[in-house]
């Protein structure tokens, strides 16, 4: 079998089975273990999946930069804020992550909501900037320009002083055994303290991320209070994240 037909049947199996095994496909094509690797390590260069011990998971469509997102599902992530916004309360105080989900839900939030809104994102500070009644709290640090986004060691530190009533977390990707991950680990490391700092998380979880994974976990699934996705999300994909125990909003 040609290096092309092996690639074409790796990426064939992950949208079916959600995983390769690398052994396992190896014994069933006749081949070694190594060539399989092989293929991996050039089909992750390539973006196209995401290796993981003995094999791979399906790569995240997210981990684009931010503007090539917003033409990403947007369908999806506005049904997603919408359910997300609906959960949000009057006097609450809410830490709303970056990126373009997170920024349709501060679009989506009732005009007479009265809360308090922390953020690391520009994007999402200027989205509120002429709510009425939402005060706005803006963490500085380094811009990691990829998601638009503060961090580095001043958010870290600004984020350490913050309680919080909830947290909407937005992640690359939903796996129920790879948890919940991200693209770079200093974004991760932010995610994860807002998270620490919160009474409740909630992921931001539109169809597309949900069985995808990427690097760096942020934290587990377990540590969050629900995932929130859209009606289109994958069946298989949203049966296998209950039964790892995670509630699922839809």
């Amino acid at each position: 079998m040609l290096a092309a037909q092996r690639k074409t049947l790796i990426l064939t199996t992950l949208r079916t089975d959600g995983r390769v095994v690398a052994k396992d496909l190896a014994a069933e094509l006749g081949l070694s273990e190594d060539t399989i690797r092989r293929d991996l390590r050039e089909l992750a260069a390539d973006g196209l999946l995401h290796r993981v011990h003995g094999g791979a998971l399906p790569a995240s469509p997210a981990v684009a930069d931010f503007t090539a997102r917003t033409a990403i599902g947007t369908g999806a992530k506005a049904e997603v804020a919408r359910t997300a916004a609906a959960l949000i309360r009057p006097g609450q105080t809410v830490v709303l992550d970056g990126g373009t989900t997170a920024r349709e839900l501060a679009r989506q939030l009732p005009p007479d909501l009265r809360a308090t809104v922390i953020t690391h994102s520009p994007t999402i500070a200027v989205e509120l900037a002429t709510h009425p009644t939402v005060e706005v709290i803006i963490v500085g640090g380094r811009l990691f320009k990829h998601s638009v986004v503060a961090a580095g060691a001043v958010a870290h530190e600004a984020i350490g002083r913050v309680s919080a009533d909830v947290f909407y977390l937005g992640v690359t990707g939903i796996h129920p055994t790879a948890g919940l991950t991200t693209g770079d680990a200093d974004e991760a490391a932010i995610k994860r303290a807002w998270s620490e700092r919160s009474a409740e998380t909630y992921v931001l979880g539109s169809g597309e991320k949900i069985g995808a994974a990427s690097a760096f976990e942020v934290v587990p699934l377990a540590a969050v209070t629900a995932v929130i996705t859209d009606s289109g999300a994958d069946p298989r994909g949203v049966a296998e994240l209950r039964a790892a125990g995670v509630e699922v909003v839809s």
